[in-house]
């Protein structure tokens, strides 16, 4: 319980409406339960969800091209339409430097701490929290051993008051890719050509590529996906292109047609040539229980993984308690517990499954009630639980900034837009400027 004197300092545009009051009316909270400094917090959240700050991002419409369609299919963007529209392009966001200045910092100092959290979960052997098989941590460790390099990531922000909070990280396997990088791009050069953007994405994933040559095995470089997904298709493609452009020897081959060799201990493709080298976009914790993960050990070629195993660790939502531990009180974080510290958040937070896709089984609760969700088929590992955090809203549309870093460096940002407060399946992709 509380004891003593503590002074609190609101926001001069809360106490002249008065309605600091009125949140704690709202807030049905016993005192006799929580300290002051706990009521305090859930007002003052109370206050900023009823009363959302002023925003810098500004949400612009605008009229599509004409030819909207046939411009992005010659890109190679062949699912901008699916069940509903996808890429969207009659309406943009516009950010000032400032704000792409805080984002890019935040990126970059996220991607450090996220090293960090790494080196202290190999260090302690908190593998169980992340449900990885026992049998895999010695790939883990070697990966993380021998500094096997991460080519890209994306972070996802919901910013509040001009400053971007962490909500999850997308470390193995993130989409949206090929838009944030070319698409968005040249929709730029057509309708705002002497505007800027942040994306530097294209540039960096060329330089990168050229910079891991070193660490690759003499030979090809596999590029594999479900061919049949034309959205993880379209992105390793576009990934190639890259590693083309920066000289390396390539060759695409389906995810189901990736052959094990029983006599030699070795994958091959269907030309039985050997792989050694591969960059895959399929999820590190449904390859190891699949039959394929069993052949990772023993073969005999030690194949070179884009992304490393250790990226396991970083794509996992067990890692926010840990950047939480780590880095408590860091602006770009937001208070993240396990079920067994969720009490610490109050009644206000976010549930999320440790391992999910497309924002599926997600619960978000405020002052206790539940303010929306997401069904799937995601949570048999567990949750963890996060301080709520909501999207801006604008005019009923929540947009995600998707932040990626690329060769460990923040290299542009992407925004997914939905009609709710979680960003799922259904979200638009729409541009962005810089004014």
């Amino acid at each position: 319980m509380y004891s003593g004197h503590m002074e609190f300092s609101l926001p001069e545009d809360i106490i002249e409406q008065d309605i600091f009051q009125v949140a704690f009316t709202k807030v049905q909270i016993s005192v006799a339960a929580h300290s002051r400094a706990q009521l305090f917090a859930v007002a003052l959240e109370a206050v900023h969800f009823m009363f959302p700050r002023k925003k810098d991002m500004k949400r612009r419409t605008t009229t599509p091209r004409t030819d909207w369609q046939k411009k992005v299919e010659e890109l190679g963007f062949g699912f901008h339409t699916l069940d509903t529209t996808y890429w969207d392009e009659s309406v943009y966001y516009e950010f000032n430097m400032k704000e792409v200045d805080r984002i890019e910092k935040a990126t970059n100092d996220l991607w450090e701490m996220c090293l960090d959290a790494v080196q202290h979960v190999i260090d302690n052997k908190l593998y169980r929290r992340f449900h990885i098989p026992d049998w895999f941590v010695p790939h883990i460790e070697d990966s993380w051993n021998n500094d096997a390099p991460a080519i890209y990531g994306r972070f996802d922000f919901s910013m509040k008051d001009g400053v971007p909070k962490l909500l999850e990280f997308n470390a193995d396997t993130p989409t949206s890719l090929f838009e944030v990088s070319v698409v968005q791009w040249y929709w730029l050069q057509d309708t705002h050509p002497n505007n800027d953007q942040f994306n530097s994405i294209h540039e960096k994933l060329i330089a990168y590529w050229k910079y891991l040559k070193e660490y690759l095995h003499e030979g090809t470089l596999h590029f594999s996906a479900v061919e049949e997904n034309l959205e993880d298709l379209t992105t390793t493609e576009y990934m190639r292109d890259c590693a083309i452009q920066a000289g390396l020897d390539t060759k695409f081959i389906n995810l189901m047609d990736i052959g094990w060799n029983v006599d030699y201990k070795e994958f091959r493709d269907l030309d039985e040539l050997t792989i050694k080298n591969i960059f895959k976009l399929y999820p590190w914790e449904w390859l190891v229980n699949e039959e394929f993960g069993n052949h990772i050990i023993p073969d005999r070629n030690k194949t070179f993984w884009i992304e490393p195993s250790w990226k396991m660790i970083l794509s996992n939502k067990a890692i926010l308690p840990i950047l939480w531990k780590l880095n408590e009180g860091h602006e770009n974080l937001l208070p993240s517990f396990t079920e067994f510290d969720k009490m610490s958040l109050g009644f206000s937070y976010a549930k999320k499954p440790i391992l999910s896709r497309e924002g599926a089984n997600i619960q978000l609760f405020s002052n206790g009630s539940l303010i929306s969700e997401t069904k799937g088929d995601y949570g048999e590992e567990g949750f963890i639980y996060q301080e709520l955090c909501p999207l801006p809203e604008f005019e009923g549309n929540y947009p995600l900034i998707g932040s990626w870093v690329v060769g460990q460096e923040a290299a542009g940002i992407g925004i997914r837009e939905t009609n709710t407060l979680i960003t799922d399946n259904l979200s638009r992709f729409v541009p962005h400027l810089i004014v």
